[in-house]
């Protein structure tokens, strides 16, 4: 049995006069935190300061990189090249790395958000730009990525670590994450999403899950996110670091 999982969150999203999400209520409840890179959300303010936080909690830094798409919050689908991939992951990892250089911090992983996360994990051309882009920069940079998608492959092909991930906060179809046109209902109480992942744990295929994502801005967070840490904690886990 592992004896670490990671719990992370997506963070840094507000921007201007836009407040999103409840970061600092999570941070002291995850491991990895993902920081929004100014594209779907974020901006170099709540970057630098999101980046503060989690060096105050002691919490691991990954870029979060989106579609250029504020008004759909990175949400809604879009053409997109696979050079455009490529010189869009490059850009947004480049920007956090600047807000971690200064404070003396290393980036730890990279996630996509939202349509992007999805696209690169349906897509081969889109999911072998994105690792690319991430290799040129740092080949040590884990990828986080669904089991068995063509970001877990592509990633697994050129040698690039994976972390193979589970949303908490998300409901599952026919064990497929149903990532947009979820209603609250189908997500459950926190006690039913503490029952899903308690079942998750005792499945054999949580041996491939390395971590578990409860999103910052869904209605109850911080309480979802201890009941996830309580229920990996009950079977004998320790939250990594």
């Amino acid at each position: 049995m592992k004896a670490y999982i990671d719990l992370n969150c997506d963070m840094g999203e507000s921007y201007g006069v836009y407040n999103y999400g409840l970061d600092k209520e999570m941070m002291s409840l995850i491991s990895s935190a993902n920081v929004a890179c100014g594209f779907h959300a974020g901006d170099p303010q709540v970057m630098h300061q999101t980046v503060a936080l989690a060096e105050q909690y002691g919490v691991r830094v990954g870029a979060h990189i989106g579609l250029p798409d504020r008004l759909g919050f990175g949400r809604r689908y879009m053409q997109l090249t696979p050079a455009e991939m490529y010189d869009y992951s490059l850009y947004q990892i480049g920007a956090l790395d600047a807000f971690l250089r200064i404070k003396n911090m290393r980036m730890s992983h990279v996630k996509l958000h939202g349509a992007l996360y999805m696209m690169a994990s349906e897509q081969r051309d889109l999911a072998d730009a994105f690792v690319q882009a991430v290799s040129s920069f740092d080949p040590d940079l884990e990828i986080y990525a669904l089991p068995n998608s063509q970001m877990d492959m592509s990633a697994t092909a050129n040698n690039l670590p994976v972390v193979r991930e589970y949303f908490a906060d998300r409901p599952y179809v026919q064990e497929n994450v149903k990532m947009f046109g979820w209603s609250y209902e189908e997500v459950g109480t926190p006690e039913e999403v503490g029952a899903r992942i308690e079942k998750m744990v005792s499945d054999s295929a949580f041996a491939n899950i390395g971590t578990i994502c409860v999103h910052s801005d869904t209605k109850g967070a911080p309480i979802i996110m201890k009941r996830v840490k309580d229920t990996i904690q009950s079977f004998g886990y320790k939250t990594r670091k």
